[in-house]
């Protein structure tokens, strides 16, 4: 599955949990580590984690492993790395405090 389709993929399954503030940042020109970030809100600590799950069914019905999964959802931040695609699923007063979309201000969004 190439990357963009991931991130599409990704954007969808977070949709199907009522994510908020959904991004989707191209970041191939600016940074060699990943190909897309993906970033969304959620209100609670267990639908981060409804969340987080979504997502890891969609890609391994499709075939795609996750290299890393890091954070908690009790903790306010879930972060699911597939190696071309990082997802970051936040509460919203950390993803307030964090604001990982203002380190890539310079990466285009993605619809």
């Amino acid at each position: 599955m190439e990357s963009m389709d991931m991130a599409r993929h990704a954007k969808e399954a977070l949709l199907s949990k009522k994510a908020a503030g959904l991004l989707i940042l191209d970041v191939r020109t600016i940074s060699p580590v990943t190909d897309y970030y993906v970033i969304a809100s959620g209100a609670t600590a267990p639908q981060l984690k409804a969340m987080a799950n979504a997502v890891h069914r969609e890609f391994k019905n499709a075939g795609v492993h996750h290299f890393r999964r890091s954070g908690m959802p009790e903790d306010g931040w879930v972060v699911l790395d597939y190696v071309d695609v990082v997802i970051h699923i936040f509460l919203q007063e950390v993803r307030d405090y964090y604001a990982i979309e203002e380190l890539w201000a310079d990466a285009p969004q993605i619809d």
